[in-house]
């Protein structure tokens, strides 16, 4: 946009930048290639957007997808047509699985081209240019390719679409309809966010009276979608209301501070660490599940024990109690009604205790000069934590340690469970620690998944102070062995020399450590916390055939 456009007009790629600021987007994932530049230069001209280059678009999907999840709303990547777009499905898909709101933008050849069928590159070389939009379909809520006498209202009705259901969205935007111009009037009106019907919500604010009617023992399920509303607040006014406890799926871990009295700590079916949590949960009458997810890491294998048909099941669009749906109510509504019940309760008698109670903190070992193995890595680690901390554990060996971990208050623990690709918490780090720079942030990785999207580790370092990288090196994929064929020669990966990663990757002020025992790890993590507001590296050694116990059982039901 320039001086040349006409009063009460912008272009669409200008339109489509307000519009992300209003939703709260302050940053933009992506590449360049020929067919976005026009639109980049539009989304950028107005200096609202900060334009944030990864070395690919896996990599930059990721780290839009932990932008939005830290940052609590919509997020942004943008790449070019049929190869950019491509490398960016997998972070895609995950966003989807996970209910993480990414905006997929796409440049795309210009309307002419596509009408004609001209053979450009990057196509299949077949005159159809809609191959790819329909494979974004597959894993986005909305996928649609914007025409200039409509690219206003499409993009309003894709941006409230991943508002709405937390889900990808997709905008393919022709090289030509991003410096089109559209009425600028409707951005005065900023995107209304979907509400819940007012009459359905008192419908089931009158039905979950008389189904909680006289009930002194609550216990609720916390899912992981309650995140992606930022329910944490309201998570925890439920929990001080009497007799009610709280358990948290894996990818919920500390959405209540682990140390509260109310918190029962994780629960997934037979994986469950404290028994008593487990029972809590499966014999619970009433049970409320609350933004949760039963897939098969979530809940034991499938060996949850409670029915959730028989439960109060409140999700991103409907709630239900038992047999009964309300449609449209939201799940920011549902869990306002629910506090407001309890609240009104009239209790006869004093509530049973909460509940056991998240598990005790592990023992710190005495730190010794023996091969560090993960019995003695994760109670140093957890001695070490500072309160407040995002933690980010990538799948298998790093994010099953991290959840026999009792977080300090504040803490968070950030990671992939569902859709569960390694490698994405390294970019993911990335978007996260630009949604909060003044928050302390430690990624814990696997050598095997860091080596999948380490492109983005001297970005990360750069952009990022108070940010600690710890590298499991256990010489290859450690959960696949524990599934099965240890000893294949596809389970390991060649040795890389971590220490000097950051350097050659962008980031020589990097603090770098090699540690093989406890006692290198203790003096290691404390030269780190000397010189705070300095990014550092720690390569952590390890024995390929040792795991955490949890990741052995899981992996043991997996096989």
């Amino acid at each position: 946009m320039d001086a040349s456009t006409p009063a009460g007009t912008v272009t669409v790629g200008a339109y489509l930048a307000r519009r992300l600021q209003q939703l709260g987007v302050a940053h933009l994932f992506g590449l360049p290639g020929d067919f976005n530049l026009a639109l980049l230069d539009e989304l950028l001209a107005d200096g609202g957007l900060a334009w944030v280059g990864s070395a690919n678009e896996l990599n930059a999907g990721y780290a839009a997808d932990g932008y939005a999840r830290v940052r609590r709303g919509v997020s942004a990547v943008v790449t070019t047509f049929g190869v950019g777009e491509l490398s960016a499905v997998n972070a895609t898909a995950g966003s989807y699985a996970e209910d993480v709101p990414v905006v997929h933008v796409v440049g795309m050849p210009a309307t002419t081209a596509q009408a004609s069928g001209a053979l450009l590159h990057h196509t299949l070389a077949d005159g159809d240019f809609s191959h790819f939009v329909r494979i974004a379909a597959e894993v986005s809520a909305s996928a649609v390719v914007l025409r200039a006498a409509t690219a206003a209202r499409s993009i309003d009705q894709a941006l409230l679409t991943a508002v709405g259901t937390s889900k990808p969205v997709y905008l393919g935007i022709p090289v030509d309809v991003a410096r089109s111009l559209v009425p600028a009037g409707a951005l005065a009106r900023p995107l209304r966010v979907l509400r819940s019907d007012a009459d359905t919500a008192a419908e089931f604010a009158r039905a979950l009276t008389a189904f909680l009617d006289g009930t002194a023992e609550l216990t609720v399920l916390a899912g992981p979608r309650l995140h992606r509303r930022h329910l944490e607040e309201r998570v925890r006014a439920i929990a001080a209301q009497p007799g009610v406890a709280v358990a948290t799926q894996s990818a919920s871990k500390a959405m209540l501070d682990e140390s509260h009295p109310a918190n029962l700590g994780v629960y997934a079916g037979a994986h469950t660490t404290a028994p008593a949590t487990r029972e809590r949960v499966d014999t619970a009458d009433p049970l409320v599940l609350a933004g949760v997810v039963l897939t098969d890491l979530l809940t034991g294998s499938f060996t949850h024990a409670f029915d959730p048909g028989a439960a109060v099941d409140l999700q991103l669009d409907h709630a239900r109690i038992a047999g009964d749906v309300f449609y449209g109510v939201y799940l920011d509504e549902s869990l306002r009604i629910l506090e407001q019940v309890l609240q009104a309760r009239e209790l006869t008698s004093a509530p049973p205790a909460a509940g056991p109670g998240a598990p005790e903190r592990a023992a710190v070992p005495q730190a010794g000069d023996t091969p560090l193995r993960h019995a003695e890595l994760w109670p140093l680690l957890q001695d070490w934590l500072a309160p407040g901390t995002l933690l980010v554990a990538d799948a298998g060996t790093a994010f099953y340690g991290a959840l026999e971990l009792t977080l300090p208050d504040g803490s968070d623990l950030l990671g992939q469970p569902v859709w569960s690709s390694i490698g994405y918490t390294l970019p993911a780090t990335l978007g996260a620690v630009l949604a909060r720079p003044e928050r302390e942030t430690v990624l814990v990785i696997g050598d095997g998944a860091a080596q999948l999207t380490v492109q983005e580790l001297g970005r990360l370092l750069t952009c990022a102070s108070a940010l600690t990288v710890i590298v499991l090196n256990n010489d290859g994929y450690t959960v696949e062995r524990e599934i099965q064929s240890p000893h294949a020669v596809y389970q390991d990966v060649l040795a890389w020399n971590w220490t000097q990663l950051p350097a050659a990757l962008g980031a020589p002020g990097t603090a770098t450590h090699r540690v093989c025992t406890g006692a290198d790890l203790v003096k290691a993590l404390a030269e780190v916390r000397a010189v705070p507001g300095r990014p550092a590296l720690v390569e952590v050694v390890l024995p390929p055939d040792d795991t955490p116990d949890l990741l052995r059982r899981i992996a043991r039901s997996l096989s």
